[in-house]
């Protein structure tokens, strides 16, 4: 795992760029769905974060992103890898969830998608999609 606090964060803002992370790798667990995928900058970790309406209305899916953003500041430079692109997706708990619970939930998300180098099963990539 990169152990780096120095790594750059960056956003991902484009529709295109959240569905180009959307055919990597993912995670489920808990509260949250992290997906990975390799980018073109090896020196940044994008990241992103999304809420649909399934989770609520807008306050709701804001309080969900807001703390998600949170969570993906704290834990991608630790765990995130460089030259990667990374989408945190809020699930129907995720606004409500306790704040240490949340943490646990992404820190195990991270940790559970493929570092690089790593071959996802297959039957894993594209399940409930």
């Amino acid at each position: 795992m990169t152990h780096n606090q120095d790594i750059e964060l960056g956003a991902l803002t484009k529709r295109s760029e959240f569905l180009y992370v959307r055919e990597g790798d993912y995670a489920a667990r808990g509260a949250i769905v992290v997906q990975c995928r390799a980018n073109a900058d090896h020196q940044v970790i994008r990241y992103g974060v999304t809420a649909t309406k399934r989770i609520g209305n807008a306050v709701i899916r804001n309080r969900a992103k807001r703390r998600l953003r949170v969570i993906a500041r704290e834990l991608l430079p630790e765990l995130g890898h460089a030259g990667h692109d990374y989408v945190l997706i809020a699930r129907d708990r995720t606004p409500i969830r306790d704040w240490k619970r949340l943490q646990q939930d992404a820190r195990r998300a991270l940790q559970s998608v493929p570092s690089p180098g790593q071959s996802p099963t297959q039957d894993n990539r594209h399940k409930n999609r």
